[in-house]
């Protein structure tokens, strides 16, 4: 079977030299040809992501005309006379699949618009919402290295595409041939006739609107911080520096090295603010250049990282540090000028650091805990919106660096996050303080928690086998005790159950099906096991908790070492 479709993809897979070259190259290697072919790159509710290439489990202009094949038959199933917005990013090939894309549902009757220039994936979000669209897609694999790419699909809330409506699109890609049942309208004719056209500079405008809308002070004298900031050759280059001249920072020296859009990131092979490598080239600049704060989006901008300045170095914060941060500058500033919503409510992810929840608390905000991925924030959004209270919506965030301030999009946002983030660190600043004198003061009045992730790459058909053998095991074998720190709580998101592992006492979960474990521990500390839904990974995440710096480091390292055997690394 494998080797029928690699010879049928040597006969009719003719439209892109890369992909025929390819095909040509591994036509010796029967384990690079099982790898290509041994399935269908899969659709789901985050769209399409794998590595670039030839092959049904790779991303090339066949397997994304397939999904979008797909896309517009569902957009078509809904309405008559639909449209779709489309944006990419830097990457490799972003904009031929971007431009293929537009093509197939134009070939479809349904009306294109897609931006002129890669844009962040918030604002492909805000598209959908404004031209009032059936759907969207933003090609992008967000902070991957370059050999991936991926497509998210969005649905007419501006949220990635929810369950049924993959389902859907999964259910005819599986009936599509890629090479003959793909209905297609050259780009040129497609504008000739009024199916495709390009989205309005205004909208841009209107968008950075928004985002300044979303400010918690604006009367501070922005002038005063001095900002570094690398788009890490992404799409956050234009918005990002737009918005914080916009709000009066003006001081921003941008990285060179990493301001112009490449797909190969030459200068960061993992474009991920999360990790320190990222920032290797805003410190080395930090050595001539004054900065009170490093800044770095990824290449789809909507995640961003940061560094602070703090007794002579650079430090750098995690997606937990930054969202409590936020959380807190929020909620207290707007609390102090009378501008916090009556029953305000912010949503995070349930991967996300719980000192939050103690946070919300003390300022009578409700938090909501929501499954990992961003579209369930903007889903709550959503129901606030249907019940006329989208005003009560005040911060979303996750602890993989995603935040969003306003329901003006459904995604997460790094262009209002880099503007908040600027003005928390500027009110601050008035103060005598940096971003880690006052998180220190968040954790010595809630206590500290300290978090941390661990991923396990387990690539190919192997790998995905034995991600399923732990999470198995995982649910049969509970643990009594890790670290020698007794298991008071179990979770398994998958199977819709809570158990009570001291009484013995089982309850059902409410939140949706999803393949996460949770392990809470009688002090508080947790650890959150998952597979990655777009990387082949799987995931760790720690939470140590206790009454000082040292003690919860310390307890941190030893339950990253526990969870590292539990998960049999």
């Amino acid at each position: 079977m494998i080797n029928e479709k690699y010879t049928e993809w040597c006969k009719k897979a003719t439209k892109d030299p890369d992909v025929i070259e390819e095909l040509k190259l591994i036509s010796d290697n029967e384990e690079l040809i099982n790898d290509a072919f041994y399935k269908d790159l899969e659709f789901g509710t985050g769209g399409l992501r794998g590595v670039i290439g030839a092959g049904t489990n790779r991303m090339n202009i066949y397997t994304v005309g397939k999904a979008t094949q797909g896309l517009a038959s569902y957009v078509n199933s809904v309405t008559n006379n639909g449209s779709v917005a489309i944006a990419y990013d830097s990457r490799i090939k972003s904009d031929v699949f971007a431009r293929v894309a537009a093509e197939i549902f134009a070939g479809n009757g349904i009306k294109v618009y897609i931006y002129k220039e890669l844009m962040p994936t918030p604002m492909l979000s805000f598209a959908v919402r404004r031209l009032k669209c059936d759907a969207g897609v933003v090609v992008t694999a967000s902070h991957n290295p370059s050999k991936y790419n991926g497509y998210k699909a969005y649905g007419p809330d501006g949220c990635q595409l929810g369950l049924e409506a993959a389902d859907y699109v999964l259910s005819i890609m599986n009936s599509v041939d890629a090479f003959e049942d793909v209905k297609s309208l050259d780009f040129e004719a497609g504008i000739e006739k009024g199916l495709i056209e390009f989205i309005d500079e205004q909208i841009i405008e209107e968008y950075l609107n928004k985002v300044r809308e979303q400010r918690v002070s604006p009367e501070l004298d922005m002038s005063i911080l001095d900002v570094i900031y690398t788009p890490l050759h992404g799409s956050g280059n234009k918005p990002v520096r737009s918005i914080l001249k916009k709000i009066g920072v003006k001081n921003v020296t941008v990285v060179k090295e990493q301001e112009l859009p490449d797909g190969n990131f030459p200068t960061a092979p993992y474009p991920n603010p999360e990790i320190k490598q990222a920032f290797e080239c805003a410190l080395e600049l930090s050595k001539t250049n004054k900065a009170d704060l490093l800044l770095a989006t990824d290449p789809d901008c909507d995640r961003v990282g940061i560094a602070v300045a703090h007794n002579n170095e650079f430090k750098l914060l995690t997606g937990n540090d930054v969202g409590a941060l936020l959380l807190n500058y929020i909620l207290e500033r707007k609390t102090a000028n009378g501008t916090l919503p009556k029953n305000s409510i912010a949503v995070k992810t349930i991967v996300t650091t719980e000192i939050c929840k103690k946070i919300a608390s003390n300022f009578n905000c409700q938090l909501i805990d929501v499954l990992t991925g961003f579209k369930f924030i903007g889903e709550q959004i959503g129901i606030l919106e249907s019940n006329n209270e989208e005003e009560r919506y005040l911060f979303g965030f996750e602890e993989s660096y995603g935040y969003l301030a306003g329901s003006y999009v459904r995604d997460k946002d790094a262009v209002v996050a880099s503007m908040l983030i600027c003005e928390m660190a500027a009110f601050y600043k008035t103060q005598g303080k940096t971003l880690l004198t006052a998180l220190d003061e968040i954790y010595q009045k809630y206590g500290y928690y300290f978090c941390t992730q661990k991923s396990f790459t387990c690539e190919g058909q192997s790998g995905m086998m034995k991600i399923n053998n732990i999470m198995e095991d995982l649910r049969e074998n509970i643990p009594q005790t890790i670290a020698d720190i007794k298991v008071v709580k179990f979770n398994d998101y998958n199977n819709s159950l809570t158990l009570n592992t001291v009484t013995g006492e089982k309850n059902t979960l409410t939140l949706p099906k999803s393949n996460v474990i949770c392990f809470f521990l009688e002090d508080d500390s947790s650890i959150i096991v998952r597979p990655s839904g777009t990387e082949p990974k799987i995931k760790l995440y720690i939470s140590a908790v206790d009454s000082t710096a040292e003690k919860t480091e310390e307890k941190k390292n030893t339950l990253i070492d526990a969870g590292t055997k539990l998960l049999g690394f």
